[in-house]
């Protein structure tokens, strides 16, 4: 079992910044692809980012990429999502999760995630 908190949410201005954090704890020591998705009010969870176990390779969604950055730090298990020219648009529940699932090309879908966080909610006012 993996437990995942995510902290850093918060409300910004359009244009601002956020990092949001993925704290793992429990069965760290598998080597878990880990990514971000977010769910606004009335719609479904979409993917935003991910970055595979050892930190060498990422994918974002379209509507963040140039702005969002997925990082990692395996020696603290967490994962970081630094939010730059933020958008209303933006403004949603974000969720991390994690899956021991290969593939990554594969790994932009809710369904293939094993564990997933709380929630952090960002608000993003324009």
């Amino acid at each position: 079992q993996v437990q995942l908190v995510e902290s850093g949410g918060g409300l910004v201005q359009a244009g601002g910044s956020l990092r949001l954090s993925c704290a793992a704890s429990g069965r760290t020591d598998s080597r878990y692809n880990m990514a971000w998705f977010r769910q606004a009010p009335g719609k479904e969870r979409d993917f935003v980012s991910l970055i595979n176990w050892s930190g060498a390779s990422t994918r974002y969604a379209d509507s963040v990429k140039g702005r969002f950055t997925i990082s990692r730090d395996n020696a603290r298990n967490t994962v970081y999502l630094q939010m730059n020219s933020l958008k209303a648009e933006d403004t949603a529940v974000y969720y991390c999760a994690a899956t021991a699932a290969a593939g990554i090309v594969y790994l932009t879908t809710a369904a293939r995630y094993d564990y997933w966080g709380q929630g952090t909610q960002v608000t993003v006012s324009s």
